[in-house]
């Protein structure tokens, strides 16, 4: 059945920033002393929110310097250079189909809201959505709170709504706000780890209208 609403996920799902964040990873990794790194393959099994938890995940040692003092280094790193990244692929072909098929559109994202605006605009996709839904911060451990607020401001069930993401808490906050969920593997973490959250999972978002029956 056709949705009224889709709410995407930005970071890995529209936005494809996979390459870049798997490299400051590794960048920070030996610079802050570990001796970790991590390929596209050993990167998706790891990567998770809440972030801190990755971040132990991955290696940081937090007594050596403070998670809030690694997040602000790779966010400086990070936010210039992902005007460098592109669409994932399929996702100019799906958002279009979207809005043909009159399907409204909102971004849901666990980035900062100033950097979320600006990336979308500069990728030229800011027009295909009704609302942008950033964070106030850099620490991204808002998304599902954020979605309620807005949520509650709408007028039609959640259960007509699709959330569609790339990781594990994606499906949370979609189980959180009660709506559908659909997880593209071509992100973040990896069809067997994606796999568990029980919701449809595609390998591109190419594949996405079919399955929203558009």
């Amino acid at each position: 059945m056709k949705p009224l609403c889709v709410i995407w996920d930005w970071n890995g799902t529209l936005l494809d920033d996979l390459q870049l964040c798997l490299g400051l990873l590794n960048e920070l990794l030996e610079q802050n002393g570990s001796p970790n790194r991590y390929d596209l393959a050993a990167y998706r099994e790891i990567f998770g929110f809440p972030v801190v938890d990755y971040y132990r995940r991955a290696g940081f040692d937090f007594e050596a310097r403070s998670f809030e003092a690694l997040a602000a280094d790779y966010v400086a790193r990070y936010d210039p250079a992902s005007f460098a990244c592109s669409l994932c692929p399929g996702a100019a072909d799906a958002l279009a189909a979207l809005r043909s098929a009159g399907v409204r559109q909102v971004i849901l994202s666990a980035s900062e809201q100033t950097l979320l605006n600006a990336q979308a605009g500069h990728l030229g996709v800011a027009g295909y959505f009704d609302e942008l839904l950033g964070q106030a911060d850099h620490y991204a451990h808002g998304k599902l709170a954020v979605g309620k607020a807005w949520m509650a401001r709408q007028s039609f069930d959640p259960a007509q709504a699709v959330l569609v993401g790339d990781t594990l808490h994606d499906a949370q906050v979609a189980a959180g706000l009660g709506t559908k969920c659909v997880l593209c593997a071509a992100g973040h973490q990896s069809r067997e780890r994606l796999l568990a959250a029980g919701a449809p999972v595609i390998g591109t978002l190419k594949e996405l209208p079919a399955l929203l029956g558009l």
